[in-house]
C-alpha cells in the first residue's frame, strides 16, 4: 500500500510504499476511497496533541470498501462501503463505557492518532467502529461527515433547544452544522475571521440569517454558541453574546488558552461545556439524519500525495468547507 506517514512532529508527511496491513481478530481492512482532512489532523502533525503513535498515518474521516475481514467479523461483508471515524476503539469495560459514554473511555484508540488512519490506500479498523454507508455516489463528499459532521452533530446536541444559534469558525464542521440546524428550524448566525467576506458569503449561501466577524455583535442575543475555531479568546466573546441561561459549547479537541474574564459574563446561569469525541450512537443518529435531510458538503479534493498541501491550506484558512484526499488507483 501507499501512505502519507508522519515520522516526526512538525515535519512534512512522507509518501511511502508500505506492506499491506492485515486485519486481526475483530478487525477489517478497507481500500480507501477518500479521506477527509480535519483540523484535528493538524493538531496531531503540529504537536498540539500529546503522545501520538509515531510513525503514524493520519486521517480519521475515512470512506472505503472492505477488502479483508479478520477472524470473528460476521456482521459486515467484503465489498461493503463503510466509514471509519476518530474514535477507533473503546475498551467496553471501564465505568464510562458501561455507562454508555464510550466517548470518554479510559483506554481508547483514536484513528490517525494512536492507530494508523486513512491518509493511505488501505486502512485497518475495529469492525465495531465502522459505519455501513450508502453504496451510491462518490465517496469524497461523504468523508467530512465522519468527523466534521459527527462532532458537529454532538455539539449541536449540547446546544439543547436553542432557537438562535451562533457558530464561531465557519469551516468544515460549521458548514455542515449550519444546514442541520436550519433543517431543525433554528436560526443560524455565523461568526468568521474579522473581514473574511468570502467566508461570510459562504455562510449566507448555506442559510445563515446573518454573518459577520467574530469581533461583531449579532443582530440579537444568542440562545447558544458553538465554537469550532481553536481560539480561546472566542469563549468570553461568545459569552458576551448569549442570553441568560445560554450555553457556549467548545467543540474542538484542542484550543488555545482561554483568557480571564469578568464573572458577570458567566453569571445568570450561563454555561461553558466541551465536547469530547463521539459515540457509535452519535454516528448512527447523524448519518441517518444526514441522508434523510440531504445535507451537502463543500469539498476541495487533493491527490493523496499532496496531503501536505491540503494541511497547509487548512492551516492558513484558505479552504471553504473541507479538504478531502483521494488515493491513487493502486491495486494490491
Amino acid at each position: 500500500m501507499f501512505a502519507m506517514v508522519l515520522h516526526e512532529i512538525g515535519s512534512p508527511l512522507a509518501y511511502e510504499e508500505l506492506p499491506d496491513p492485515t486485519p486481526g481478530p475483530g478487525e477489517l481492512r478497507v481500500r480507501v476511497e477518500a479521506c477527509g482532512v480535519c483540523r484535528t489532523d493538524l493538531h496531531v502533525v503540529d504537536g498540539e496533541l500529546p503522545n501520538p503513535m509515531l510513525p503514524i498515518v493520519p486521517g480519521h474521516e475515512i470512506v472505503g470498501r472492505i477488502d479483508a475481514l479478520g477472524a470473528g467479523v460476521e456482521a459486515l461483508s467484503i465489498g461493503l462501503r463503510v466509514g471509519i471515524p476518530w474514535l477507533g476503539h473503546a475498551c467496553g469495560t471501564c465505568a464510562y463505557c458501561e455507562d454508555g459514554r464510550e466517548n470518554l473511555c479510559d483506554r481508547p484508540l483514536f484513528t490517525g492518532y494512536t492507530r494508523n488512519g486513512g491518509y493511505a490506500t488501505h486502512a485497518v479498523a475495529d469492525a465495531r467502529f465502522a459505519f455501513p454507508l450508502d453504496d451510491e455516489g462518490p465517496a469524497a463528499p461523504i468523508a467530512p461527515l465522519l468527523c466534521a459532521g459527527l462532532i458537529g452533530w454532538r455539539s449541536l446536541g449540547f446546544a439543547g433547544d436553542a432557537k438562535i444559534l451562533g457558530l464561531y469558525g465557519f469551516g468544515a464542521a460549521a458548514h455542515i452544522v449550519a444546514q442541520a440546524a436550519r433543517k431543525q428550524g433554528r436560526t443560524v448566525f455565523a461568526f468568521t475571521r474579522p473581514g473574511d467576506a468570502e467566508a461570510q458569503a459562504f455562510a449566507l449561501r448555506l442559510g445563515a440569517a446573518w454573518a459577520g466577524g467574530s469581533d461583531e455583535k449579532p443582530p440579537e442575543p444568542l440562545d447558544a454558541a458553538i465554537i469550532y475555531a481553536p481560539i480561546g479568546p472566542l469563549v468570553p466573546a461568545a459569552l458576551a453574546n448569549i442570553r441568560k441561561g445560554g450555553v457556549v459549547v467548545c467543540a474542538g479537541i484542542h484550543m488555545s488558552d482561554i483568557p480571564s474574564f469578568p464573572y458577570s459574563l458567566l453569571w445568570e446561569e450561563r454555561r461553558i461545556v466541551s465536547v469530547a469525541n463521539l459515540t457509535r450512537q452519535d454516528g448512527l443518529d447523524f448519518l441517518g439524519f444526514a441522508a434523510h435531510a440531504g445535507l451537502e458538503t463543500s469539498i476541495t479534493t487533493y491527490p493523496l500525495e499532496r496531503a501536505n498541501e491540503a494541511l497547509a491550506d487548512l492551516r492558513a484558512g484558505r479552504l471553504q468547507g473541507a479538504a478531502v484526499l483521494i488515493p491513487p488507483d493502486v491495486r494490491s
